[in-house]
């Protein structure tokens, strides 16, 4: 046998694409098939489906400045659109196992720190402005700086703060924690239920949700949300078709007089971009859409990173594919969310569950992106589940969200002091933007004591000046003679 024979007989690493989809995707050459990719986009699906659940929930649940709040089934059909859309243009465009949806943290943001300062359209104005303003981040290359200026140890700090702003959100929603009707006259701000303890079937629904949830984490289940979210769904609808209880809240599960119905597209293009300028300080404006920016910003990039590199598609030196246009995509996800009225959207660390089916490629978005289009149909399905069943994956989520906290130094004070003041001020001032701003402001200030102005960097500078101002907006305003 010639040297040459020897040699085409040797199996190839990175064998030629079979057809013209297996080498725009580059399946066989990151070494994948497509029943892998395949396997791997209905994991991803079922891993993340529960945010058709749950944005719906967090969002329907609030009420902007005048009273109005967003119709469950049209936020259910909107919340679909874009996470099928997006995920399917991430697919096409930057070629990564990584799919889109609204952010949970991000809907928070929106529900409880935006709205009630402004109607629903303004509030979802500056959600399209936040994506359009990453996307310029993007092209100018502005957004790596803005990564580069702000601390580790604060990032994940914010991480963990918002994983317990929602895992509060989760306790409350579900009747587990409620507000003390008189709390003016008594030291305790909350309480256990409704009454000082648990009673009520819903009450029992969440707390075996809970249990259920964390024992199938524990177990590292795949779909461990999505399950519980189902199962207890189940145990809701078998619960009130006995015993017909009016406490359930928001949303009483009962089974629908039909499972597909024609989506509602009804919020669709419902939003003002520049209207919030004229329901609130301008100073808060731009704060708020930095909270919008800094959120999405980090917990982006730290997905894409981290599920290239379990996907084994990082680089020698690191970097990822495509990179530029993998994060234009996701800060045009986010503006698509705000134009759809479901909140920003963006990456879902979920996708690693389709990675570790063995996705490498964006086909596998073909099919997630395919199966969140098909969830457009199901509306009236997905719209009886009660908070009592969702909830226990919020709280879930900001157990998984609080596990950054390992990575802070709590022995080095000028770190720890602002990563604890911005994870404390969440949860206990029920504002995303108060935390941030309380971590930024103890930190440059520390950072001035110790005499290390110099390692602070401009960006930060400015950003907790804009942050003083926020904190005194009322007192200056005063001032200024504004009303």
């Amino acid at each position: 046998m010639s040297e040459s024979q020897k040699v085409a007989d040797r199996p190839s690493a990175t064998p030629p694409g079979v057809n013209s989809v297996d080498r725009f995707f580059k399946i066989s050459e990151r070494g994948s098939t497509f029943a892998r990719e395949i396997r791997g986009g209905f994991a991803t699906f079922f891993t993340m489906a529960y945010i058709l659940v749950l944005n719906p929930i967090i969002l329907g649940s609030a009420k902007d400045k005048f009273g109005h709040q967003l119709d469950a089934v049209q936020l259910t059909t909107a919340t679909a659109l874009v996470a099928a859309v997006m995920t399917i243009i991430m697919g096409v465009g930057g070629n990564l196992p990584l799919a889109l949806a609204a952010g949970l943290g991000l809907n928070a943001v929106v529900a409880f720190q935006i709205a009630p300062l402004m109607s629903w359209d303004d509030a979802m104005g500056l959600v399209v402005l936040e994506g359009l303003l990453i996307c310029v981040l993007v092209v100018t290359g502005l957004r790596e700086a803005v990564m580069h200026a702000i601390p580790q140890p604060l990032k994940q700090a914010i991480s963990v703060g918002i994983g317990l702003f929602i895992a509060f959100i989760g306790f409350v929603d579900a009747g587990f924690v409620s507000r003390i009707p008189d709390a003016a006259n008594t030291t305790v701000p909350v309480q256990l239920g409704g009454t000082g303890q648990l009673s009520g079937w819903p009450i029992l629904v969440f707390c075996l949700g809970v249990l259920l949830t964390i024992g199938l984490l524990a177990r590292k289940v795949k779909g461990a949300i999505l399950i519980s979210i189902v199962t207890m769904t189940v145990v809701a609808l078998i619960i009130n078709s006995v015993a017909d209880i009016k406490a359930w809240g928001l949303t009483t599960p009962a089974w629908p007089d039909k499972v597909v119905d024609t989506p509602d597209f009804g919020l669709i293009g419902d939003f003002s971009l520049f209207g919030a300028f004229g329901e609130t300080t301008a100073i808060t404006v731009v704060l708020l859409v930095f909270t919008l920016v800094l959120s999405d910003f980090f917990d982006t990039m730290g997905t894409v990173v981290g599920i290239s590199a379990e996907a084994g598609l990082l680089d020698e030196r690191g970097k990822v594919p495509n990179l530029g246009r993998v994060l234009l995509i996701d800060g045009a996800a986010a503006a698509a969310g705000g134009a759809a009225s479901s909140s920003s959207a963006t990456s879902y660390i979920e996708s690693a569950a389709g990675v570790g089916e063995g996705a490498r490629t964006g086909f596998s978005n073909l099919i997630t992106g395919g199966l969140f289009g098909l969830a457009l149909f199901l509306t009236p399905l997905l719209t009886i589940v009660p908070l009592q069943a969702a909830a226990p994956a919020l709280v879930a989520v900001g157990f998984l969200m609080m596990t950054q906290v390992k990575h802070i130094d709590w022995d080095k004070y000028e770190i720890a002091i602002p990563a604890f003041l911005t994870i404390a001020v969440m949860p206990f001032t029920y504002s995303i933007t108060n935390g941030i701003g309380a971590g930024f402001v103890a930190y440059v200030v520390i950072k001035a004591v110790l005499g290390k102005a110099k390692e602070i960097h401009w960006l930060m500078w400015g950003t907790s000046v804009l942050f003083l101002v926020y904190f005194a907006i009322n007192p200056i305003e005063q001032v200024l003679g504004v009303k």
